[in-house]
């Protein structure tokens, strides 16, 4: 088993980071896109950010382009949409995949630690969220029908630690 901590990560502006860099806090971590149905979810997750972040939570934002070609476009160009349409000021990642045998790391772990509905490990669509206590450890997932607001108890409790 993998360190979620020591997981190597590429900033949307190219920098390498780790989780250890969000050592303490509690995160949501989301596989985003900026042409889904699920899109305006960026507003309820800057939302939360803002809300809860004083108190030590972090969103962490990961674009994905696996379901339906919904970001197809570049990371400075998914920055500036994410900036301008949606106010976006939570760290934003490179695009990566979190399905198949090009999984980026984290989310291999992440699905590994926190199945889906039935055991499955497969993301099934953009904007599926995972909440990571203090401690780094995987605390729930949420389905992308599942809106920002209504995990702030969740993310209360993970606060809370």
């Amino acid at each position: 088993m993998t360190d979620l901590l020591d997981i190597s990560l590429r900033t949307i502006d190219g920098e390498t980071r780790t989780l250890r860099d969000f050592a303490g806090k509690a995160l949501l971590i989301v596989n985003v896109a900026s042409r889904c149905g699920f899109t305006p979810q960026y507003s309820g997750l800057e939302a939360i950010y803002r809300r809860y972040g004083p108190q030590g939570f972090v969103v962490l934002g990961f674009p994905c382009d696996q379901f339906g070609h919904q970001e197809p476009g570049e990371n400075a160009e998914i920055k500036t949409f994410c900036t301008v349409n949606y106010g976006v000021s939570f760290p934003m990642f490179a695009k990566v995949d979190v399905n198949g045998d090009n999984a980026h790391p984290l989310f291999r772990e992440l699905k590994r630690a926190i199945p889906g509905l039935l055991g499955t490990e497969a993301i099934k669509w953009n904007f599926t969220k995972f909440l990571i206590g203090r401690d780094g450890k995987p605390l729930h997932r949420y389905p992308p029908t599942e809106k920002p607001q209504d995990i702030a108890a969740d993310i209360e409790k993970a606060l809370a630690g």
